[in-house]
């Protein structure tokens, strides 16, 4: 199951590649049933899990309503929102960690170091608010490219750029992470 589990995840990611290919060899109807049951399967095994985790099952639950939406109203620019959701459930569930005594990013650092230093705690909230600011501006330019752009713009930069962006600001924290953890430890 985890399998299939991870092959969802995969065709998650590439969603807007399925999107820009499958309009021009498929009818909207099918898209929408495919992504309806991609989601579906998603739900379904998180379901399954003893600890379900809140980001998936929104992610999951977006995008089976943006492709029922798509295929009731039998209009497929509304395909082109779910990056759009996508930034605005990540901004919603970093920006609520910020009112927890323990953000996202310190939950995530506390894996592989469980005991940060008061100074690297204080980091990885700061790090919290750059990811916000990252989703509030991934976002607008995602919702830039749903309204504005042609399918293939879109799917250019939500199905490459940004996820090369993420990526780079993913590196960028790691390396930034490790100099501020050893400047606490006194490394530095």
């Amino acid at each position: 199951m985890s399998k299939l589990f991870a092959s969802v995840s995969c065709l998650v990611l590439v969603y807007p590649f399925i999107v820009l290919y499958g309009l021009q060899v498929l009818p909207l109807q099918q898209i929408g049933l495919f992504f309806i049951a991609l989601a579906s399967l998603r739900l379904l095994f998180l379901r399954s899990q003893p600890k379900n985790n809140l980001l998936p099952i929104l992610l999951s639950l977006v995008l089976l309503l943006i492709a029922a939406h798509a295929l009731m109203s039998n209009e497929s620019n509304g395909l082109r929102f779910y990056p759009v959701a996508v930034n605005a459930v990540l901004l919603f569930v970093f920006a609520t960690s910020l009112r927890s005594e323990t953000p996202i990013i310190e939950r995530l650092a506390r894996i592989s170091d469980p005991h940060l230093p008061p100074r690297a705690v204080e980091y990885t909230r700061k790090v919290t608010v750059v990811w916000c600011l990252f989703f509030v501006i991934n976002g607008l330019i995602a919702l830039y490219t749903a309204l504005f752009s042609s399918f293939q713009i879109w799917a250019l930069y939500n199905g490459a750029v940004a996820y090369g962006l993420t990526g780079l600001l993913f590196v960028v924290e790691l390396i930034v992470r490790r100099k501020v953890k050893w400047a606490a430890n006194g490394s530095a």
